[in-house]
């Protein structure tokens, strides 16, 4: 395998694009190269084969979608945190998209399936962490069900935006922040 890794990123961000555009169908080390523009049979250098790919644009699409440092110094909102997200969100959508075109691939192949739970399941630990760390409200279950009320929000902002138009998403934000992380009591 090849090791250049400004060569591998490129790669990696084509392979997102090819994924986000076209599905899990359309993905191949050869629409990897057409859309990097490299000469066919560069993609096939640096991935043994397409799962190998899958898995790695998984790992690409956490890198990409880091928020900046800015934004993890405090002191912390967690509406203000949550409209960041959605914002990224928007500026990185073949990301996304590209990331739920990897949980259906993986309702497909088992091992895809393991990846992505033991990836995603990690990340939303380091999440619940990180809230509790930097001392916002909420305990873990209601980290959890806002992990998971923000995310049916951002599958709608991408792939249904309509359903949405009526409401105003920040409002939405605030809403779910108020209902779902309600303030602690001081003792």
């Amino acid at each position: 395998m090849r090791q250049n890794p400004e060569r591998r990123t490129a790669l990696l961000d084509a392979a997102i694009e090819v994924l986000a555009r076209e599905g899990s169908r359309g993905l191949t080390l050869r629409a990897v190269d057409a859309e990097a523009g490299v000469p066919t049979g560069t993609a096939s250098n640096y991935f043994r084969n397409r799962e190998q790919l899958l898995v790695q644009i998984l790992h690409r699409t956490r890198e990409r979608l880091v928020p900046d440092e800015a934004t993890l110094t405090g002191p912390f909102d967690t509406a203000a945190l949550l409209r960041d997200l959605v914002a990224r969100m928007r500026r990185e959508r073949s990301v996304h998209i590209a990331m739920l075109e990897l949980r259906l691939e993986g309702t497909r192949r088992p091992e895809l399936q393991a990846e992505l739970a033991a990836f995603h399941g990690a990340e939303l630990s380091e999440n619940i962490r990180w809230h509790q760390d930097a001392g916002l409200p909420g305990d873990r279950h209601e980290i959890v069900l806002l992990y998971l009320a923000m995310l049916g929000l951002i599958v709608d902002d991408l792939t249904t935006p309509a359903v949405l138009e009526p409401y105003s998403v920040d409002g939405l934000i605030d809403a779910m922040v108020a209902r779902l992380l309600p303030e602690q009591p001081v003792n």
